[in-house]
């Protein structure tokens, strides 16, 4: 629950001059009558107008940054409590206070870290702040659980690179020995290329050896045939015939 500080103004005959001279303490109350009617829109301008009579004023501050809460403006209402987290002219109790909203304006913002130091903080400024100590319990231990969540996801991812990493090695491995087996098997087609060129001999078939001789022998019938028919020519001689 977001706290917040109702400055009880008295104006009485002298309250009345201090309340000309201090007009922001005016608009301050005005502001708070607002905010327990829940018109935090409303409260939050009167808030800011008596902030432009007194930039310094805490209560206006305080109470600026409760409505700034309400209406989800959590980012502003964190920076004027830490404007004022640290006032040393403000009591231990009132810093607790304004200690105790911070972290809750940090944790809407899911700033879990943030808002344990802001709890933390309060608890040491007001050791008997029970709201305090429970939010700051519930706080620590969901800032542990994202933490184990984290060194999961981390783990997981870690893994997830191994096994990708994994893979890549086992495919370039496969490439490689694929590549092996291609050139391997690249000479042994060349031998089955060259072998397909060579005509293997024919059963029966001459040899080269065979074959001249044989041409020898029929050269040698045909100059015998030859020679006969040269004889032949000239034996047979004829003259004119006589009739």
């Amino acid at each position: 629950m977001f706290r917040y500080i109702v400055v009880a103004i008295l104006l009485v005959a002298v309250g009345e001059a201090t309340a000309q001279r201090m007009p922001e303490r005016g608009l301050v109350r005005r502001g708070n009558r607002q905010f327990k009617r829940e018109h935090f829109e409303k409260s939050t301008d009167l808030y800011q107008r008596a902030l432009q009579h007194d930039s310094t004023s805490f209560e206006a501050k305080y109470d600026l940054a409760s409505a700034m809460y309400r209406t989800e403006r959590y980012d502003s209402a964190e920076q004027l409590l830490r404007s004022i987290v640290q006032d040393t002219t403000r009591t231990e109790r009132e810093r607790g206070e304004v200690a105790y909203n911070l972290g809750n304006t940090q944790f809407a913002q899911q700033k879990y870290k943030e808002a344990l130091s802001s709890y933390r903080y309060a608890m040491r400024c007001n050791p008997d702040d029970e709201d305090a100590k429970f939010n700051y319990a519930f706080t620590k231990r969901l800032v542990q659980q994202q933490e184990q969540q984290q060194n999961q996801d981390n783990k997981e991812q870690n893994q997830d690179k191994q096994d990708q990493q994994g893979q890549q090695d086992k495919n370039e491995q496969n490439k490689q020995q694929q590549e092996q087996q291609q050139e391997q098997q690249q000479p042994q087609n060349q031998e089955e290329k060259e072998g397909e060129g060579q005509q293997q001999p024919r059963e029966g078939a001459m040899s080269p050896e065979q074959q001249e001789a044989m041409l020898q022998a029929i050269q040698a019938e045909e100059d015998k045939t030859q020679e006969k028919l040269k004889e032949k020519a000239g034996v047979i001689i004829r003259g004119s015939k006589s009739w």
